[in-house]
C-alpha cells in the first residue's frame, strides 16, 4: 500500500476520486469494443432479465446466486444439467391466458380476450448445474501480497456495520453480502489483493444496497447494483495504489446490458459520494492505529 499523507485535504481526495472514476469509465468503454464481449452479451441475451422483486426473492432464498435460469434454459441454450437433488429458486413469471367476456364476437360465438397475469416458476443458479463453462470477459483471480495489509484489512473490518467472516464459498463466488442475515461472506485463502478487493466490493452493497438504506426514489436492479459495488471496489483500491483496473473493467462491463455506458454514467455521482465517505473512514481507522502503535512504542520505551 502506498504512502499518504493521512490528513489529505477533502478538495484534494474529491478531485483524486473523480480522476480515478473517470479511469473507471474509461476502461469499461474499451471492454465494450472487444470480441470477448460480444460473446459474453450473446450468451447473457439468453437470461432472463429478472425484476426488482424477483431479485430480491432470489437474494433471500439463494444470496450467493449469480445467474439464474429455468432447469430447461439451462439444458436448451447453455448445454448445462442442473444436479439431481438441487432445490430449485422461485419466482414470479409473467404468463397469458385467455377469458371469455360477456361479449359475441360476428359471428354470434362468445368473445375471447387474452389477459396478463402471474405464476410461480423455479429456476436455478449456475452454481448448481454442471456442464461447458460459460463466455466471460473477467481475469483470473487477483495476486499478489498488499503493503500494509493488516492494517487496511483491519480499518476495512473497522468500519464495516455486520460482521465479517471467511468461509470456503464452493461455487466460484469470491463473496457476498447477505441483507438477511446482516453479514459479509469472504472466501477463505485468496491472495491478500483479492481479499481487500472483494471485501471493499461487499462493504459498498451494504452500504448502498441494504434494504434499510436503499434510497425509494433510486430503485436500482442486480445489475447496476454490482455496477456500484466493483466501481467503489476499483476507486478506493486505486486511492491506495492497488491495482486492480483489469478485473475491475471486465467485471463492471459483464454488468452492462447495454453498448455504451450510460447506466454507469448514471451511478457515477453516487459511487464517487460513497468511495469518498468510506476512504475517509478508512483513513480515520489507519490514523487511529498510527496512534495506537505510537502511545504503544512510547510505553514501551518508559519501561
Amino acid at each position: 500500500m502506498k504512502k499518504r499523507n493521512r490528513s489529505p485535504d477533502r478538495k484534494t481526495q474529491k478531485e483524486r476520486i473523480k480522476e480515478i472514476t473517470e479511469q473507471l469509465e474509461a476502461g469499461v468503454a474499451a471492454v465494450f469494443e472487444s470480441d470477448a464481449y460480444k460473446a459474453y452479451l450473446n450468451c447473457m441475451s439468453k437470461f432472463h432479465n429478472y425484476s426488482l422483486n424477483n431479485t430480491l426473492l432470489i437474494a433471500l432464498q439463494r444470496p450467493d446466486a449469480q445467474l439464474c435460469a429455468s432447469y430447461s434454459s439451462w439444458q436448451r441454450d447453455h448445454g448445462r444439467q442442473v444436479r439431481k437433488g438441487e432445490k430449485g429458486i422461485k419466482i414470479i413469471a409473467p404468463c397469458k391466458y385467455k377469458v371469455e367476456i360477456d361479449e359475441k364476437d360476428d359471428d354470434g360465438k362468445q368473445k375471447v380476450i387474452e389477459r396478463l397475469g402471474f405464476k410461480v416458476v423455479t429456476t436455478f443458479d449456475i452454481a448448481q448445474t454442471d456442464g461447458p463453462d460459460l463466455p466471460t470477459i473477467g481475469v483470473n483471480e487477483l495476486t499478489g501480497d498488499v503493503d500494509g495489509y493488516r492494517k487496511l484489512f483491519n480499518a476495512l473490518t473497522e468500519i464495516c456495520p455486520v460482521p465479517i467472516y471467511a468461509e470456503d464459498i464452493q461455487n466460484g463466488a469470491k463473496g457476498y453480502y447477505s441483507d438477511a442475515e446482516k453479514k459479509i461472506v469472504i472466501k477463505s485463502d485468496m491472495s491478500q489483493l483479492q481479499t481487500i478487493k472483494t471485501l471493499i466490493h461487499e462493504i459498498a452493497h451494504e452500504k448502498l444496497h441494504a434494504k434499510d438504506h436503499m434510497d425509494k426514489e433510486y430503485p436500482v436492479d442486480r445489475r447496476t447494483k454490482e455496477v456500484e459495488a466493483e466501481s467503489i471496489a476499483y476507486t478506493i483500491c486505486q486511492h491506495y495504489g492497488l491495482d486492480s483496473s483489469d478485473y475491475s473493467f471486465s467485471y463492471v462491463a459483464g454488468w452492462s446490458s447495454g453498448k455504451d455506458v450510460k447506466e454507469l454514467k448514471a451511478s457515477l455521482e453516487r459511487i464517487r459520494s460513497a468511495a469518498d465517505e468510506m476512504i475517509t473512514d478508512i483513513d480515520k481507522s489507519l490514523e487511529k492505529q498510527m496512534k495506537r502503535e505510537q502511545s504503544k512504542a512510547v510505553r514501551d520505551e518508559a519501561r
